[in-house]
């Protein structure tokens, strides 16, 4: 061993090499520290009886509509609580709390996607929210982006990743985890089919390449068409 620099190299060797860089695998530990913290909320759900759904998507694909119509659909038969998460403000959760059901609103302060800590926090203070100790189903709405949210555990039952017409239909091929991660597919806006090239069918075909367990459907929270198969799949998973 060199007594210079250390190296395993002889001891008369030319010092201007460079050492390869110690890699440091930061994000690994990271993950595991948040996966625990998953299971925790995964064991927290189940005793209370929650069946837990994270909801992932790009920034306007319409989750909160989907949510809003959801729960006018589901009020008196289904107790629902929504855990929203956002960068800056708590518009999203003025809009669910309109609807009369428990909220708590996230806000990450610039991340890029909800972590397993924030909803272990966010659950207690739904806890306290009138109604919100007493839930049958939790969404979970996670921040606008289809990378970052796709790598963090929850621990959630269900991920549905949502996509909508005017984004055109090359997400499944261009943000391959989110789909692979997720066990439901939902088309979003498709009463704007008319105005927007996108092929359903295609979108579909490329989801299923990744993930051919995943369940697609295709609707419309504003006009209503295709939302009977979302309204289906909810109350399969609570069964």
């Amino acid at each position: 061993m060199c007594d210079s620099c250390g190296c395993d190299l002889p001891t008369d060797h030319d010092h201007n090499h460079e050492h390869a860089p110690e890699i440091i695998k930061v994000h690994q530990s990271l993950l595991a520290a948040n996966d625990a913290i998953a299971a925790e909320n995964k064991a927290h759900f189940e005793a209370m009886g929650i069946v837990a759904i994270n909801m992932i998507s790009s920034p306007g694909s319409g989750k909160t509509t989907l949510l809003e119509k959801t729960i006018e659909r589901l009020k008196g038969k289904i107790r629902i609580g929504v855990i929203e998460g956002d960068i800056e403000t708590d518009r999203d959760a003025q809009r669910i709390r309109a609807k009369g059901v428990p909220v708590v609103q996230m806000t990450t302060g610039g991340a890029c996607h909800l972590d397993a800590a924030q909803i272990h926090k966010g659950l207690h203070l739904l806890e306290k929210e009138p109604g919100g100790d007493k839930l049958d189903l939790l969404f979970i709405e996670n921040v606008g982006n289809l990378v970052c949210p796709a790598t963090f555990d929850l621990g959630e039952h269900q991920r549905v990743v949502l996509v909508s017409v005017p984004e055109g239909p090359d997400k499944p091929a261009k943000y391959p985890k989110a789909f692979i991660s997720s066990q439901i597919f939902v088309i979003t806006k498709i009463d704007l089919l008319p105005y927007f090239d996108f092929p359903v069918a295609e979108a579909k075909a490329d989801a299923l390449h990744l993930n051919p367990r995943l369940q697609v459907m295709a609707l419309s929270a504003t006009s209503g068409e295709g939302f009977e198969a979302w309204i289906d799949y909810l109350e399969a998973v609570m069964r």
